[in-house]
């Protein structure tokens, strides 16, 4: 018998004035309050997608539950897709319309106590479980609701996992010498991801100190403390931003001071912080290259209030080196581009010098610092 989409709507509507997960046996008595007669696999496949519709992902679920699956986008109730690691690729999913698109935005945007609506169309959260939410509704979105979940890694990878052959020695060189450096790449390329598993690779003696917009740093490392960052209340009171939390962090005493994403005023702080003795720090940037790395930086802390000349002394005294990663075209493989040091030039400036470049399938080709990079993890 198939059942009708009325049918499972009226009974979701009954289901929603219950608390809590919908049973099985709560199913089955709004569907005989609907007049509905159905056997035990009826019932429980409207319970099933019933509960995937009141407490799940809806019809995002069964993508949600592949295990290459990092994304899904939907661009509107008949445009979902999802990146599984091989690139985009469309998917046959589809919604009812967009109102339904949006009952699931808002609904997942309430879990994570935050607002979505007329008044506030748009959303950044984080799920339990670590899911990063995304949604905008029309008319920002004028072609319908669009809403982006990004799944966290499903296992911790280790370095040589993501780092095959030299690559992965030289990390673990830069992270023993302990070197301040920045992940840098553009988005998508697995700048968290690395980050994860060079910090797993540290002195388990150190204490790591991780300061995050949402918790996706999952390093394997036995004194890992975590601070996350609190959006404002509808009154606009009691948030608490990544600059808050670097402060914070630094009277706790880390080790390692780990800024997840550097993307705003808290460069400042960072910059002062690895300035002041907290070498081995880290963090990830976004950034098309290497040498776009201080213009990047520049433009952050110029926009806190720093003087160029400087942001550029911050960035020479505090930074060591910049390790960027890229994924090939079309969707391809993420993988280790080049390692570079920070110099600073007579004019007071910095640039960053090639130290390792990694081609895609040939050997680490050596650059103009790499005898100075050479030196500084040998010490």
């Amino acid at each position: 018998m198939t059942v009708s989409p009325e049918l499972v709507e009226a009974v979701r509507v009954r289901l929603a004035r219950e608390e809590g997960e919908p049973t099985a046996a709560q199913v089955a008595a709004a569907l005989r309050a609907e007049r509905a007669v159905l056997g035990d696999a009826e019932v429980l496949a409207v319970a099933r997608a019933l509960r995937a519709d009141l407490i799940g992902a809806g019809p995002l679920e069964p993508l949600l539950a592949q295990p290459e699956v990092t994304d899904v986008l939907v661009n509107g109730p008949g445009d979902v897709w999802v990146d599984d690691g091989l690139g985009l690729r469309r998917t046959p999913v589809t919604f009812a319309d967009d109102g339904e698109v949006r009952r699931l935005a808002q609904r997942l945007a309430g879990a994570a106590g935050r607002r979505l609506d007329d008044a506030c169309p748009y959303v950044d959260a984080r799920l339990s479980g670590g899911v990063r939410l995304h949604a905008i509704l029309p008319p920002i979105a004028p072609d319908g609701t669009c809403l982006s979940l990004r799944l966290p890694p499903r296992r911790s990878f280790t370095l040589e996992d993501l780092v095959p052959g030299p690559g992965a020695a030289a990390l673990r060189a830069v992270v023993a010498a302990r070197l301040a450096f920045l992940v840098t790449g553009g988005t998508g390329t697995g700048k968290t991801t690395l980050l994860s598993a060079l910090l797993s690779v540290s002195d388990p003696r150190e204490r790591l100190v991780l300061v995050e917009d949402s918790a996706e740093l999952r390093p394997v490392h036995p004194h890992v403390v975590r601070l996350e960052t609190r959006p404002a209340n509808l009154e606009g009171a009691g948030g608490v931003t990544l600059r808050d939390l670097v402060r914070q962090a630094l009277r706790m005493r880390p080790d390692r001071l780990v800024v997840g994403e550097v993307r705003s005023h808290e460069v400042v702080d960072l910059l002062a912080a690895l300035n002041t003795g907290h070498d081995g720090g880290c963090g990830t940037l976004h950034a098309n290259a290497p040498v776009d790395v201080p213009a990047r930086l520049e433009a952050l802390a110029c926009a806190a209030g720093l003087p160029r000349m400087a942001v550029h002394s911050q960035i020479a005294a505090a930074l060591d080196a910049v390790i960027h990663v890229v994924r090939d075209p079309g969707g391809g493989q993420r993988r280790l581009a080049q390692i570079c040091l920070v110099e600073r030039l007579p004019s007071g400036l910095v640039e960053m010098i090639p130290a390792l470049t990694f081609p895609p399938h040939d050997p680490p080709l050596p650059g103009p610092a790499f005898a100075t990079f050479q030196s500084r993890v040998s010490d």
